[in-house]
């Protein structure tokens, strides 16, 4: 099992330790925010680049994560804008526990899958702060620093963030049960 770092902890001083404790984070922030399998390496690579470039300047009384995911939100962002056609089917799953049942296994991927088409089809800054907030747990100031935006906009965002996802997700299985 990974190991997870806590948003409060200071980071790491040392860029490779830094690297090797988030880098399964960055890869699984880059999958939310709409990045193809195909092409999420390459972009936690151009995140790591970034983030080497600018950890001179971190505030290590910041949380480590949040900040992560603000260069994962720009190197989204901006994958996005070139590559418009992306497919949900090649985004694949973690690494699974093989000792749980299959049937188990096989319901866990296909809820893991229903989850990501729906943020899929969520306005990307929405998700940004929806995936922050509701999957990583951050707490809406420290998005409102991380990504430089007012606080009220990210309560704004995040309520039509869950709107829209509890909307796809009845959409979705409805559809699933029609099939």
């Amino acid at each position: 099992m990974e190991e997870e770092i806590s948003e409060n902890r200071p980071a790491p001083l040392d860029f490779r330790t830094l690297f090797e404790l988030e880098s399964p984070y960055v890869l699984r922030t880059l999958r939310r925010l709409g990045v193809t399998e195909r092409d999420v390496e390459d972009m936690a690579h151009e995140v790591f680049v970034a983030v080497h470039r600018e950890l001179p300047k971190y505030d290590r009384a910041r949380p480590i994560r949040p900040w992560l995911f603000a260069f994962c939100f720009r190197i989204a962002s901006h994958y996005r804008r070139k590559h418009q056609r992306e497919t949900v089917a090649d985004m694949t799953g973690d690494v699974v526990d093989p000792t749980d049942a299959p049937d188990t296994l096989l319901d866990r991927e296909r809820k893991r899958r229903l989850v990501l088409r729906a943020l899929e089809e969520i306005e990307l800054d929405r998700r940004a702060v929806f995936v922050l907030h509701e999957i990583d747990g951050v707490t809406c100031e420290t998005i409102a620093v991380s990504l430089e935006i007012p606080l009220g906009t990210v309560y704004s965002r995040l309520r039509l963030a869950r709107e829209d996802f509890t909307a796809k997700m009845r959409r979705l299985q409805a559809r699933k049960v029609l099939e």
